[in-house]
């Protein structure tokens, strides 16, 4: 019975899971501050670019600017 508690507070396999828990939550934790940190200029920007499509007239993709109109025959 001794050596079971001997061997149970030399083993250190716990102390390793524990390590990367910590470090894993780290890393999350920092990714989730990244993210509130730029979501306020991203949101920002993709309002401005709206607002900057809603009032540009442009010819869309695929279409071609209105052509002429023909002149009239014997003028």
């Amino acid at each position: 019975m001794n050596t079971f508690f001997y061997n149970f507070l030399n083993d250190e396999d716990g102390a390793v899971t524990v390590d990367w828990v910590v470090l894993t939550a780290a890393i999350v934790g920092l990714g989730i501050a990244a993210i509130s940190a730029v979501s306020g200029g991203v949101t920002g920007l993709g309002d401005k670019i709206a607002a900057d499509l809603g009032t540009t007239d442009y010819v869309g993709a695929g279409t071609a600017a209105p052509a002429e109109p023909a002149p009239e025959p014997g003028t």
